[in-house]
């Protein structure tokens, strides 16, 4: 199939849309999440006439693809209010409650008493969780089985129903009594089991994976890595299914979370939506926090050289090595703080292996800055040498303050950048807030203590 760009698609949809029968001819080569795409790139009134002229299940499908996330709520005002409850009914649970989450107070009613009763009131149950927590990424959309069933009752079960739900690649067998979920079976294992058997001798009787509604997304999606499951029941506290987190809907919270952090590590607060949906004052606003802290923070390195004022004019040279002693220490940090934080993502870390990370990046950086040490000591050699500058008659000694600054400044830096993650998360703080511009501001001040600290000790009685 030929892959059209979504901006020829979107005008494609544009023209064509006032005609049902050339719409559904020229999107019949397309899929769900094309078309998805591609409404994002029409104005809300145009991509509510492409909705109301597409055939129904293929509108469901669109209306379900999360790449119309923060679309959905401006598309569903302007669809007529007889074709809004069936196609809310729908959608897929969790689908259904990222949309009453995206509309306003004022909307949330209307469309709420668009739906059936059983439908409300899962939504209002749903919405109770909060939406970076396993409960509020689940859906209640699973198939389950009485545990004194046979294995033909629950293929039979799930020949009926099994179209209406997201997944029914694992069946769920609760106790019928208290509901308590007791075991959990493949379709696999299903179809290849003797039909009079029980569902419970059915596989392996290990008890079932689950997850507590108020778990972090990102534990869940741990979890699903790790034994690679399609789905894990999330249950309450009495081991009573509430419903399942999928791992389609797994990624899709994977990628919002990479998104705030990688965010946060540009020294920013996360955006609330694509860069180009948000305005102009929303954009200041979570810009000139971060911008202003930083800026402040920054401040220090100008008290710092100004208690090295008299050095830097009686030795003038040693400021032109400011930038690059500093941005070393910066780019160490940087790197130290950003390979802890994702494994303390990944869960290869915990607050207790803080000493050692410590006792493993405080030789990394005396190394990594021994490296940057003889590479800054070569160079101010050989300029000199080779008459390509003059450092004037000192510049072996001004060659080695260079370098061994360079190497106490990589290794302060490497081993702040490793321990402020840790910090920050004792404290309870997010550690991708230690970003990489927070880092590299810690480092600039001690750098520059360092550097003029050395270069008085090896320079004292020349040029100092």
């Amino acid at each position: 199939m030929i892959e059209i760009p979504s901006h020829t698609i979107a005008q494609l949809l544009y023209l064509v849309h006032t005609d049902p029968e050339e719409l559904r001819e020229a999107l019949g080569e397309l899929r769900a999440p094309d078309i998805a795409e591609a409404l994002r790139e029409l104005p809300p009134e145009a991509a509510a006439k492409v909705m109301a002229s597409l055939p129904f299940d293929l509108a469901v499908q669109v209306f379900d693809e999360p790449e119309l996330t923060r679309h959905r709520c401006a598309i569903i005002q302007l669809i007529e209010p007889g074709k809004v409850g069936p196609l809310i009914e729908a959608m897929s649970a969790d689908q259904q409650v990222d949309l009453f989450r995206e509309v306003s107070a004022e909307e949330r009613p209307r469309l709420l008493a668009a739906v059936s009763e059983s439908t409300r009131a899962a939504l209002q149950k749903l919405l109770q969780y909060p939406p970076e927590t396993a409960g509020g990424i689940m859906t209640t959309e699973f198939v389950s089985v009485a545990s004194d069933w046979s294995v033909e009752q629950a293929l039979r079960l799930i020949r009926e129903v099994g179209g209406r739900k997201e997944t029914v690649y694992a069946i769920y067998i609760v106790d019928p009594t208290t509901q308590e979920l007791v075991h959990v079976v493949s379709l696999r294992e299903l179809l290849t089991a003797e039909r009079e058997d029980n569902v419970l001798d059915v596989g392996n009787r290990r008890p079932p994976l689950t997850v507590p509604a108020n778990m972090d997304r990102e534990e869940a999606a741990r979890l699903i890595s790790k034994y690679n499951l399609l789905a894990i029941p999330v249950v309450d506290d009495q081991r009573r299914m509430l419903g399942i987190v999928t791992v389609d809907d797994v990624i899709d919270a994977l990628v919002e979370e990479s998104t705030e952090d990688v965010q946060r590590f540009g020294g920013m607060e996360a955006l609330d939506a694509p860069y180009m949906e948000i305005g102009f004052g929303q954009m200041i606003k979570k810009r000139a926090g971060w911008l202003c802290a930083l800026f402040l923070s920054e401040m220090l390195t100008a008290t710092a050289m100004q208690r090295f004022q008299g050095e830097i004019e009686r030795a003038a040279v040693l400021a032109m090595f400011i930038p690059l002693v500093m941005s070393s220490g910066g780019n160490s940090g940087s790197q130290a703080t950003s390979l802890v934080i994702r494994a303390l993502a990944l869960k290869e870390l915990n607050l207790r292996d803080w000493w050692r990370i410590a006792v493993r990046e405080l030789p990394t950086g005396l190394v990594l800055g021994t490296i940057l040490g003889i590479i800054g000591f070569t160079r101010i050699v050989l300029w000199q040498n080779l008459h390509i500058f003059s450092y004037g008659p000192h510049y072996f000694l001004l060659a080695i303050a260079v370098g061994f600054s360079l190497v106490g400044i990589v290794a302060f830096g490497s081993l702040a950048g490793s321990m402020l993650p840790f910090l920050l998360k004792r404290i309870g703080f997010d550690p991708a807030s230690a970003s990489a511009p927070f880092v590299a501001t810690l480092v600039d001040v001690t750098g520059l203590v360092i550097y003029f600290s050395v270069a008085f000790l090896v320079l004292h009685g020349t040029l100092l």
